[in-house]
């Protein structure tokens, strides 16, 4: 008892206020992601433009995205500010979003048609820099939180818990506040109360997270794990041609983000939601009545990462998310899907066999795509572990690149699939015609892609080293050389 009492104070522990508080960091960035989720409708509906044109603006500004996320990850691993490493970045990234979002939402409709597109480009391309000061310290300021193998999966749980609020959160308040009281999309006053809320919401959590990470976020600290060894441009390549673990957990969780890009994409909820089902409504509730359940499957999921390790339980919870995908097909494609309802005295069951198909798909979805934040963060310390470099920073870039640039794909093939189906002047709207093509349609982009995506993620997650094993041994050699 003594001895694991011992090997359990040689980590660099956090408290667990701390892991949570940090976590809405997260909850920040995605109540933005998700206001962004509603552009392509205020593009197309308020802006005038294109169904063409607004799939390749979202799909250039993704990869902007990307491509901004290395040269941020380098000035964060380099940065050495007297208010810490993490915490500037963190909230400047938050200030930008805000001004952006603004300028965006407020006033793009009013430019001049002539300018309206550059406009655009250009406030959408200054809120991309500042989500991306901000999402780049959720990937690497894991590393100095903790690095208790006991913890880190913890962080997992809080992150779940705050991206479900953040967009479940959002969803109702689009669905069943903000559509009812403006009629729909075409109102630009229901964009406009929006972004105000999202940046009043997405400020007070920052500042929380910065208070969550202040006492690790400190000069004083962080002088002997950067001072290791100076990063340079060239570190990238290195780290991309030996770092295995970052190469693997990348390909494994581009595919999730590809997947979640499209069954979570704005248009599609509203194919699955507003068309297929004929209740809109249900985008919103979904995530109330189905909040608390689906905790309880995360938190088994945790439990099973504390237990199990962290690659294991990615695995099992994959394999379990396309078993309850297929459940879920199945519960669509049923002729009485439109009578899912949530009023007590409606109740029938085919919505309870949605409902709990739902909780479970869900509480999976949330495991494996919030897992690997924290596994990054096993990376990053394979990373210091192999070569003596701590530079959490650019491992959470590395990882940032190719997750956003999946996400623009994802993005790109949601448009390319519009376009197909002959949606070229306008996206599907909530109350149009189910015909068969679009019901076929509906259930791929929310069902089959995410299946295909997750059997190539457990294909690559084979050969990811980083198990319980080889982790302790990692933290055995770091806590040596302390």
């Amino acid at each position: 008892m003594e001895t694991k009492r011992k090997v359990q104070q040689g980590y660099n522990n956090a408290k667990y206020w701390q892991i949570c508080f940090f976590s809405l960091n997260n909850a920040a960035t995605n109540l933005y992601l998700a206001l962004m989720g509603y552009v392509s409708y205020y593009a197309n509906s308020i802006a005038g433009f294109s169904v063409v044109l607004v799939s390749c603006i979202l799909t250039g500004m993704n990869v902007f995205d990307a491509i901004t996320d290395p040269v941020v990850g380098f000035m964060l691993d380099r940065s050495k500010g007297r208010f810490g490493k993490f915490r500037p970045f963190m909230l400047l990234g938050n200030l930008i979003m805000a001004v952006s979002a603004v300028f965006l939402h407020f006033m793009t409709h009013e430019i001049n048609r002539y300018m309206r597109i550059p406009f655009f480009v250009a406030a959408y391309g200054l809120f991309v820099l500042g989500y991306t000061f901000q999402t780049v310290v959720a990937k690497s300021g894991q590393a100095i939180l903790t690095n208790n193998p006991k913890q880190r999966p913890v962080s997992t749980y809080f992150d779940s818990l705050f991206v479900m609020a953040a967009f479940g959160g959002t969803a109702v308040f689009v669905a069943n506040y903000l559509v009812p009281k403006y009629g729909g999309f075409t109102n630009e006053a229901l964009f406009k109360e929006y972004v105000v809320w999202v940046v009043l919401c997405s400020l007070v959590c920052t500042v929380l997270a910065m208070i969550g990470i202040a006492s690790k976020d400190k000069v004083s600290l962080l002088k002997k794990q950067s001072s290791i060894q100076k990063v340079q441009i060239r570190d990238y390549w290195d780290i991309i041609r030996h770092n295995k673990p970052i190469r693997i957990l990348i390909l494994a969780a581009c595919m999730n983000k590809f997947a979640s890009t499209v069954y979570a994409h704005t248009t599609v909820g509203v194919m699955v939601f507003g068309i297929l089902m004929n209740n809109y409504a249900i985008a919103g509730l979904i995530g109330i009545v189905t909040a608390v359940p689906t905790m309880f499957v995360i938190s088994a999921g945790i439990r099973v990462a504390q237990s199990m390790g962290q690659k294991r339980s990615l695995m099992l919870f994959t394999a379990l998310g396309i078993f309850f995908q297929v459940v879920m097909t199945g519960v669509l494609m049923q002729e009485n899907i439109n009578a899912v309802s949530f009023n007590p005295r409606h109740i029938n069951g085919i919505t309870i066999g949605f409902v709990l198909v739902y909780i479970l798909l869900n509480g999976c979805k949330s495991i494996t795509n919030n897992m690997v934040v924290p596994m990054i963060a096993d990376c990053s310390d394979y990373e210091r572990y192999r070569s003596g470099r701590f530079v959490p920073g650019l491992m959470g870039a590395l990882f940032s690149f190719v997750d956003k640039v999946f996400a623009a794909l994802g993005t790109a093939f949601v448009g390319l699939v519009m376009l197909v189906m002959g949606y070229n002047r306008r996206f599907p709207q909530i109350g149009d015609e189910l015909t068969g093509e679009l019901k076929g349609t509906t259930l791929f982009l929310y069902c089959g892609l995410p299946i295909i995506c997750w059997l190539l993620s457990l294909f690559f997650m084979k050969f990811y080293e980083l198990d319980k094993r080889k982790m302790f041994e990692v933290s055995k050699k770091l806590r040596r050389e302390k």
